[in-house]
């Protein structure tokens, strides 16, 4: 397992990742033996609260008076929670359990290891979802709000810049097979599985009849993706996706074991839905990080403006 020192810097570096759990009340809301230092729009922060974040921040070496620090951010959490459930900007508990393994794994440590060490430390790995939660869903907040302001351009303006058309791209209709290896049994079987996830592939019978397929094998699920274009394609997957040439990717292990993804439906599509997800992804390519950062300190100051805050 990873040292204290490395997993400092990897955590600091965490508040990059793009991921995050659904957005839903602080974890500290619920803890009765916590006392409550501030309430924001009927919201409480409790004691708890506080000194969860006040270990993070000593994980990430911040400076200066900690607890005040801390309270400040927590506020500020509090306000962004918010206004993403507000206009439902939240990602998913998929996507948040994926990244968070993701950030275990890049430490050499599985997700329970790193709970551990996030216990160890009094910050606990619910507080840690919840704080990378924010950092993924807040960003397309943000965007929603400032982001036609920063191109100064409708969609329909868009298009017609070029030439009237809509821009093209992918739309896939994906079904994700998943071969469990119990974490338990994960070094004892892990080569095993991966190699009848393999030997599967050549006999993926369709996405129609992809539940029966599972049946026919030892802890095996489908789980239904939908549709999912090209822009919005996760990082993990979209080159698998890319280079299969049949019904199915290439393998990849996860936390929850070997995965690989059936491809129901390719298409090229330029609607709407299409043209917005398109642009978006041409915007948010070209954005410069201190415009992005200047902006959401402008849209914080105004929710704080606007929110009742008691500080006890």
């Amino acid at each position: 397992m990873m040292g204290r020192q490395s997993l400092v810097r990897s955590m600091m570096m965490g508040v990059a990742l793009a991921a995050a759990v659904t957005i839903t009340a602080p974890a500290g809301t619920a803890q009765a033996a916590s006392s409550v230092v501030a309430v924001v729009n009927n919201t409480a922060i409790t004691s708890g609260d506080l000194e969860r974040r006040v270990n993070f921040l000593k994980l990430q070496r911040s400076k200066g008076n900690l607890r005040s620090l801390a309270r400040e951010q927590l506020i500020d959490d509090t306000l962004k929670r918010d206004e993403i459930l507000r206009i439902r900007a939240s990602v998913s508990m998929a996507e948040v359990d994926a990244a968070y393994a993701r950030f275990a794994a890049s430490n050499k440590m599985s997700p329970e290891q790193l709970g551990k060490v996030l216990n160890q430390a009094g910050v606990g790995s619910d507080h840690f979802k919840q704080f990378i939660a924010l950092q993924m869903s807040w960003p397309r907040v943000v965007n929603a709000r400032f982001g036609r302001a920063n191109n100064g351009k409708s969609l329909v303006e868009r298009m017609q810049e070029n030439g009237g058309k809509k821009p093209v791209t992918t739309e896939y209709f994906l079904k994700q097979v998943i071969f469990v290896v119990p974490e338990k049994r994960r070094n004892a079987i892990l080569g095993k599985r991966k190699a009848e996830a393999e030997a599967s592939r050549s006999k993926f019978p369709g996405c129609d009849q992809a539940k029966a397929f599972a049946a026919t094998m030892h802890d095996v699920s489908i789980r239904d993706l939908g549709r999912v274009l090209a822009p919005e394609m996760p990082a993990d997957w979209k080159p698998l996706v890319e280079k299969s040439n049949g019904q199915t990717t290439g393998t990849r292990v996860t936390e929850r074991g070997v995965e690989y993804l059936a491809i129901c439906m390719k298409r090229e599509v330029n609607d709407d839905v299409a043209a917005e997800m398109v642009f978006r992804a041409e915007d948010l390519a070209k954005a410069k990080t201190g415009e992005d950062d200047a902006n959401s300190k402008k849209y914080v100051a105004e929710l704080r403006k606007k929110a009742t805050i008691t500080e006890r």
